[in-house]
């Protein structure tokens, strides 16, 4: 059943981008991209073999069997409301955020979520081997075949509830977007002062290395940790310019001094 199953995506942004070609390439075959854009559901189609635009979310004569819900969370209650699928279709969405019972008005039970935990960029090339996927699913056909799929594309593949993940996506949200703003304010400040980004590079990738080998909590120095309160009032005395910023100073150096006493 699973070996050559068709798949239809629904949305083009980010991770469709990346994960359609990568079932493609999988003995999954992506038949259908429909878009509320178009435009960019052909440049999706385009990274294809034989996949075709959709125009509309009318699915009933589709010869596929999985159809993927790879739109904003925002999107995806509108999307169950209004796409008609055929016979036994399965139905997954891939948000970390979203319980799988957001599904639940769908004409079919065969429900689940297919969670990549990976930032997807359309020009950065990510390698599905190394992302662990969580699946969840309503029934045993739908697990069977969400587990396929994540076989197909990675060396991880973990079942987890919708409550775990939402914990598992709010995490994700403090390692990755947060630490990457981080980084932009870092930028920022270089910018304005006239110096350059790249000195802080060995410093990023050592702090990244460092807290993957020891741990975060062994791994974290600087004036907050040490609690350098001199070095602190410094620091916002030269931010109070930016009063915004000062601000995000001082909530995260005062997190760090409560944490480590």
């Amino acid at each position: 059943m699973t070996k050559h199953t068709r798949v239809s995506f629904i949305g083009s942004g980010n991770l469709a981008w990346h994960l359609a070609p990568a079932l493609d390439n999988s003995d999954f075959p992506v038949q259908e991209v429909y878009s509320k854009n178009p435009v960019h559901a052909a440049l999706l189609v385009e990274r294809l073999y034989e996949a075709d635009v959709k125009a509309s979310l009318d699915f009933s004569t589709s010869s596929s069997s999985v159809f993927i819900i790879a739109t904003t969370d925002e999107a995806i209650e509108e999307v169950v409301q209004e796409i008609i699928l055929p016979e036994d279709a399965i139905l997954v969405h891939t948000s970390g955020s979203q319980p799988l019972s957001i599904l639940g008005y769908a004409a079919t039970q065969n429900l689940g979520v297919f969670y990549p935990l990976q930032t997807f960029s359309k020009d950065k090339k990510v390698d599905f081997k190394e992302v662990p996927v969580f699946i969840e699913s309503a029934n045993p056909v739908t697990e069977k075949m969400l587990r396929a799929i994540g076989n197909a594309l990675s060396k991880v593949v973990i079942p987890l509830k919708s409550y775990e993940r939402k914990a598992l996506h709010v995490a994700a949200v403090f390692a990755s977007n947060f630490t990457n703003h981080m980084l932009l304010v870092a930028q920022d400040i270089m910018k304005e002062h006239r110096l350059s980004y790249d000195w802080l590079k060995p410093l990023i990738a050592e702090m990244i290395n460092k807290s993957l080998s020891i741990g975060p909590e062994n791994a974290q120095t600087g004036p907050a940790r040490r609690g350098d309160l001199e070095i602190l009032d410094k620091h916002l005395e030269f931010l109070q310019e930016d009063p915004s910023m000062a601000e995000l100073y001082k909530v995260i150096s005062q997190h760090i001094i409560d944490r480590y006493g």
